[in-house]
């Protein structure tokens, strides 16, 4: 959603911010073919183009994912020209609260307000780009490896092949319990191994919610790394190893920007 300040003046869409402490032009590159450049305060930048005070709103999504491809691409094309770059969230608009203040003027008292907490997020990211990662298991699979390996399974089963059907039906929902059981012990093992093996390279890690899949597969971990462009093989050696394990998979995504790790700017400078 658009962070809107007023609802009567020029606004100023902002990408990002990054490092420079002076104007940039970096070309007709923005959504729509925007002219995007960059609008310093001390050594910091907003990268922005101009825009009316209206959202980027429609009922065409086909349009909607245009947009967002566009301030993804100023984003890739930012980092490339610029260096760090924190990214904010698509359609995020600043804009006077009076005619008196020029939407210039607004990106800069924003920029001042949120100065210190927006030096402290290009430390945490310069160098680094945002990675998904997905770890997903065959159920099948695991469940017949815990139905060979457990000595309580067999006992179960060779229980069950000895009476009558009316019995082994109440040993069936036993043996159910049990698979589940030692596949949910097994399953929090394998988390911590994993995101173990994993978190030692990178520099910060988020665990988002795991989705349903539509390959039969259950997602095991989803995580959103941090990862300093030097640790990104080491990882992915990591993570193939996990792959080539029976009945694993894995899914890893990226260079991003890290959006996982920049906590909302303050974009409020609207007066009392």
């Amino acid at each position: 959603m658009a962070e809107i300040l007023c609802i009567r003046c020029q606004g100023r869409y902002v990408y990002g911010v990054t490092i420079g402490d002076k104007e940039v032009r970096l070309g007709a590159i923005g959504i729509d073919g925007s002219e995007v450049y960059t609008i310093p305060y001390g050594d910091i930048s907003a990268i922005v183009h101009d825009c009316s005070t209206k959202p980027y709103r429609s009922t065409d999504d086909e349009m909607v994912k245009n947009w967002v491809r566009a301030h993804q691409s100023v984003l890739d094309a930012a980092g490339e020209q610029l260096g760090v770059v924190i990214p904010l969230g698509f359609d995020t608009i600043l804009e006077p609260r009076d005619d008196a203040t020029s939407p210039d003027q607004v990106v800069r008292d924003w920029l001042k307000l949120d100065y210190g907490r927006l030096r402290e997020v290009m430390r945490k990211i310069e160098g680094k780009n945002e990675y998904a990662v997905q770890v997903s298991y065959e159920p099948g699979l695991i469940v017949k490896q815990i139905s060979e390996q457990s000595q309580e399974i067999r006992k179960i089963k060779e229980e069950m092949a000895a009476k009558s059907p009316g019995t082994a039906y109440m040993y069936r929902q036993k043996l159910e319990r049990a698979v589940k059981a030692d596949t949910e012990r097994l399953a929090d093992e394998w988390f911590s191994d994993f995101y173990g093996r994993i978190k030692k390279h990178t520099d910060d890690v988020v665990i988002e919610k795991t989705r349903k899949l539509n390959n039969g597969q259950m997602m095991l971990l989803n995580l959103s790394c941090l990862v300093a462009r030097e640790k990104v093989d080491s990882l992915g050696k990591e993570l193939e190893e996990i792959n080539n394990m029976g009945g694993f998979s894995i899914h890893f995504s990226g260079p991003w920007p890290p959006y996982s790790f920049v906590a909302k700017p303050i974009v409020t400078v609207k007066g009392e």
